[in-house]
């Protein structure tokens, strides 16, 4: 047995779990969750928590997967998962109005991007943070304003996560005298 998938899933306050069949939702302040889990796992509730197990003589390696998916929707209803987005570059700038992310990142035009259901965009200064119940969709939303611009190499202008390293390359070597400066006659 999985070490992660024995660790019981607490639920908070306002929190409420419904296992119907294969099918988990999980409702909350942030909003409500609904995913199908493998028909080799479990899911028994006591008091505040819940335990994740597999049904008998069943052998799988999802286990732990399913307790840290189960946790996550439920951090998710709760709390809320965040990431965060940084505009690296001259006149880099972004906009947002209601449900609609407008990018000017060094293209001829303007790149818009729409949230969906779930999702919402905050922008300050040249920071954008994206925020939603879902974690698995906040990550690919993120990922794909990332992509819009990924940071380059030489100069580290584009779109990058908070706190992201980017491994910078050298420039070209400047010369260092004439043609026949370095022996070439």
């Amino acid at each position: 047995m999985s070490k992660i998938g024995k660790a019981p899933v607490v639920l908070p306050n306002g929190v409420t779990f419904e296992n119907e069949g294969h099918d988990v939702v999980v409702t909350g302040p942030k909003g409500t969750i609904k995913m199908k889990f493998p028909r080799e796992i479990s899911f028994e509730k006591k008091d505040n928590q819940i335990l994740v197990s597999l049904k008998d003589g069943q052998k799988t390696n999802l286990h732990g997967t399913a307790r840290a998916l189960l946790n996550n929707m439920v951090k998710g209803v709760s709390a809320g998962w965040q990431k965060q987005l940084e505009l690296v570059g001259t006149g880099y700038r972004a906009e947002t109005d209601g449900k609609t992310l407008t990018l000017t990142v060094g293209f001829s035009h303007p790149v818009k991007i729409e949230a969906p259901e779930g999702i919402s965009f905050k922008v300050e200064k040249s920071l954008i943070t994206i925020e939603g119940a879902d974690k698995e969709t906040v990550g690919q939303v993120s990922a794909n304003i990332r992509s819009v611009r990924p940071p380059e190499p030489y100069k580290g202008k584009g779109i990058k996560y908070v706190g992201e390293a980017i491994r910078r390359k050298a420039g070209k070597a400047a010369k260092v005298g004439g043609p026949g400066a370095l022996g070439a006659a």
